[in-house]
């Protein structure tokens, strides 16, 4: 694989979920260095089983990273249901949140991806109470400890998961330190819609309306090929073995001006996420 140089036209920057493939190992400093072989821009730290890092492990990630100039964002564990009816469940997925924050700033990332909750058969407006309450106090903690991260609901791919679009923007417009993760392949698979240019611009259109022009600037994004059903998500896939139009996407990000992360979830990684970076920059010189 050629690496590509990466451009100044580029507002979007590019990288994957985790440690890319190619790497040499299998570690976050591994991953971040290949990141800055590969042309790419950017790296979402994986807390997804569990956050077991120590501060000085965190704070080489972090000196590494800024020495490549390559940002960094967080992943939460995939264990957090705000909408829990056991308090203890609760209490362990606000802690979830909170280690992943702490953790975060300590790498010098500055966002935290995570899975708000799931619907549990109560109404939509009865679940986004009980979770915008509970974050609220997670918020109020991390402003107490002065950890400077911004809390992202991700946008989700099955039915049965708390995070819409509508969901997580309201989230970010009712909470200070809140901001989306719009997963444009999730939000897709929910209805087999949201799959064209004019759609993606809506939801970018609605991003900015909603919480301003700086939101726009500073996105952070998901984006993978994705197999799905009445339900929606089944799996993700890589962008050419799928029906998601990225190409669409990336003129529509153009076309915008948005800014931000994105991040690459398709099971090739760094091969799509160059591809979605070629694309995008080849785009933007053009426009």
């Amino acid at each position: 694989m050629m690496p590509l140089i990466r451009s100044d036209l580029a507002k979007i920057i590019f990288g994957t979920a985790g440690t890319p493939h190619s790497a040499d190992g299998d570690t976050t400093v591994d991953g971040i260095k290949r990141i800055k072989e590969l042309g790419l821009g950017c790296l979402e730290i994986e807390f997804v089983m569990g956050v077991n890092i120590g501060e000085l492990a965190a704070r080489q990630i972090a000196a590494v990273a800024r020495n490549r100039d390559i940002k960094l964002s967080v992943h939460a564990p995939y264990y957090i249901n705000l909408n829990s009816p056991d308090e203890t469940k609760v209490k362990a997925s606000q802690q979830r949140i909170y280690q992943s924050a702490r953790a975060a700033a300590l790498c010098g990332a500055g966002d935290v991806v995570f899975h708000a909750g799931f619907y549990m058969g109560l109404p939509a407006e009865k679940v986004y109470e009980n979770i915008k309450a509970r974050l609220a106090e997670v918020l109020s903690k991390l402003k107490e400890e002065d950890i400077p991260v911004t809390l992202r609901p991700e946008v989700m791919g099955k039915n049965s998961q708390f995070g819409t679009l509508d969901e997580a923007l309201q989230l970010s417009a009712d909470l200070e330190g809140v901001l989306p993760c719009i997963d444009f392949a999730h939000w897709h698979a929910r209805s087999g819609k949201w799959n064209s240019y004019e759609e993606f611009t809506g939801v970018l259109d609605r991003v900015e309306k909603r919480l301003g022009k700086s939101a726009l600037e500073r996105l952070h994004l998901h984006v993978a090929g994705i197999d799905y059903g009445k339900a929606g998500e089944k799996s993700h896939l890589d962008l050419r073995d799928s029906d998601f139009k990225f190409e669409e996407l990336m003129r529509a990000l153009a076309d915008c001006k948005a800014g931000g992360l994105l991040i690459c979830e398709s099971p090739n990684l760094e091969e799509d996420a160059l591809m979605l970076q070629r694309l995008y920059v080849n785009t933007r010189a053009k426009g």
